[in-house]
């Protein structure tokens, strides 16, 4: 199912049929393939989290490997405990990963307190690789994931470090105080983000009616990317399947563009496919490609 970016005249324009997505990279044997970092918590559950960033990279064809910032207990129906790592032990397995075996993108999640994420922002500065952040507020259930005294490190600290931020509305909101309700407003919204320095903002519109519309600027080009909507609940760990899909497709050597909307359109697969798994929401399917 090709996603394609929509003209940029204009938030209403439909996608064109063309794609710009490009299919898995084969690897010659005995070559070690791209390398991808993520740095981000643990989803008990295994439907978010570094559980679901490293079943995607495995997905996109690229070694996937983990710093581990939280512990939580979370099921299909929410998140029933966290327990952050700390400092010391984030900052020694990013270096242990890092040093020795290096990155080619690095992919951040769930950074619970400013601790952890001026740390995170501090060891990403001093990396030579793309960044995608996925400024994770709260998650699917509604369960608060980031600190409040953590706001001001996130906008400061760690957005000037991303090639590219990846929130949803309500972290916009979060993050801005900007409230989207519709896409016209989804420019303002943007330009708020990129305000704290991302290279390029993506800004999920996946909590409005009709079609799944996300928009992908740097301030000066935009793309409207557009997919059909799925009727089906099953939708956790879309924003970090999402944000790791994109850091795949960095780490590969793709532009920006060509990652995200590769990225869109295996979340989109992902969603339409999603299962139920236990007795909430479960999981969108990571492996949709290969059933």
């Amino acid at each position: 199912m090709p996603i394609s970016p929509a003209s940029p005249a204009s938030p209403a324009s439909p996608a064109s049929p063309a794609s710009l997505a490009s299919p898995v990279p084969s690897v010659p044997p005995g070559r070690a393939p791209a390398r991808v970092l993520t740095v981000a918590g643990s989803d008990s559950g295994g439907g978010a989290g570094i559980q679901a960033d490293l079943k995607t990279m495995l997905a996109f064809g690229v070694h996937g490997m983990s710093v581990l910032t939280a512990v939580t207990a979370q099921n299909s129906r929410g998140v029933q405990g966290a327990w952050e790592l700390p400092v010391e032990a984030v900052r020694a397995q990013y270096r242990s990963v890092v040093d020795d075996i290096g990155v080619q993108a690095v992919k951040t999640g769930m950074l619970s307190s400013a601790a952890l994420v001026e740390t995170v922002a501090e060891l990403l500065a001093g990396t030579a690789a793309p960044v995608v952040v996925d400024p994770v507020g709260v998650s699917k259930h509604g369960d608060p994931l980031l600190a409040a005294s953590a706001l001001d490190s996130v906008q400061k600290r760690l957005l000037p470090t991303a090639t590219v931020a990846t929130p949803n509305l309500d972290e916009v909101t979060q993050l801005t105080g900007v409230e989207v309700r519709d896409e016209s407003e989804m420019r303002r919204a943007a330009d708020a983000v990129l305000t704290f320095g991302p290279h390029w903002v993506l800004i999920k519109g996946g909590h409005l009616a009709g079609d799944a519309v996300d928009l992908l600027t740097d301030g000066s080009e935009e793309h409207w990317l557009r997919a059909p909507r799925h009727d089906n609940r099953h939708t956790h760990g879309t924003g970090c399947t999402l944000a790791s899909a994109i850091a795949a497709g960095l780490g590969t050597g793709q532009g920006v563009l060509e990652a995200v909307v590769a990225a869109k359109e295996y979340v989109t697969g992902a969603i339409a496919a999603g299962f139920a798994l236990g007795g909430g929401i479960g999981p969108v399917d990571h492996a949709w490609r290969f059933r």
